[in-house]
């Protein structure tokens, strides 16, 4: 008998506009916090919102996960369409989110049966393991066969940023090593780069072309001449896109080539101006 799978991804899950299983996947939100204020990410405060709030009273926001009963109440409400969920989060060591999908699961295990996933990282990432999951369930597939081929995607995937500046990561705290790169003064732009699912600053520029042009050199370096997947994740960064999208073209041959806006989550701890990749072997 086929089982009928549902995908949930939280709202750090970058994908781009266009994505063909955008109305199928199913969002649970963030909450993002300016002070006393509390909002449920592309629910209650749109990217819009988000930067303009940044712009207008200076305030660098802080995220925080959904509760376990917010997973719980996803969980029992899907339970009427699926016969099991694949749910796929941020990170542990990033973020509460797939722990409180783990409390929430188990809330919710009376009315369905829930694998959460450690992406291991997010944005993209967690955007490309949704659609291969997606394709996978199309295909009739079985939940354990997918989490096989997540798990690898996990070991696969990297992940490439560099932000417009260190204000937002120096605060927010999600940076490993940055005091090595505290000399913004110098005009030093760090990159930063996914290891064993922490954020770490590793590498660092003297302008942002040079930026780019390593993190294309370290994503070479990562997955060899393979076909690969890759997307440029950016927040607020249209300038750079092109310059990024030629460089990464003129040394890849990407069976899939995504762009897509970084999450709002994601760039309150980053900030505006942030760029990236985010990629893996295919074969």
């Amino acid at each position: 008998m086929t089982v009928s799978i549902g995908i949930v991804v939280d709202s750090a899950c970058d994908v781009p506009p266009d994505w063909r299983y955008r109305h199928r996947v199913h969002v649970i939100p963030l909450h993002i916090i300016f002070g006393e204020e509390d909002f449920l990410d592309g629910v209650e405060m749109s990217q819009e919102s988000f930067y303009q709030r940044i712009q207008e009273t200076g305030v660098i926001p802080t995220t925080s996960q959904p509760s376990p009963g917010e997973f719980a109440a996803l969980y029992r409400q899907l339970s009427h369409r699926y016969d099991a969920i694949i749910s796929i989060h941020l990170g542990a060591k990033l973020s509460g989110a797939y722990q409180s999908a783990v409390l929430g699961a188990h809330m919710a295990a009376d009315e369905i049966t829930v694998y959460p996933f450690d992406s291991g990282g997010g944005s993209a990432g967690a955007g490309f393991m949704a659609d291969e999951a997606m394709r996978m369930i199309d295909a009739g597939a079985a939940p354990e066969a997918i989490l096989r081929r997540l798990e690898l995607l996990r070991e696969r995937i990297r992940i490439f940023l560099t932000p417009r500046d260190l204000r937002f990561p120096r605060m927010s705290g999600r940076v490993n090593a940055l005091s090595a790169f505290v000399a913004s003064v110098l005009h030093i732009t760090p990159i930063v780069v996914l290891v064993d699912g922490e954020l770490a600053a590793s590498e660092r520029a003297r302008s942002r072309k040079q930026a780019i042009r390593k993190i294309v050199k370290m994503a070479r370096e990562e997955t060899g001449d393979g076909p690969v997947n890759i997307a440029i994740v950016h927040s607020r960064a249209p300038a750079d896109v092109a310059f990024f999208k030629q460089t990464i073209l003129s040394t890849f041959q990407p069976q899939k080539f995504w762009i897509a806006r970084l999450s709002s989550p994601v760039a309150a701890h980053l900030g505006p101006g942030t760029i990236g990749i985010v990629c893996y072997r295919i074969d």
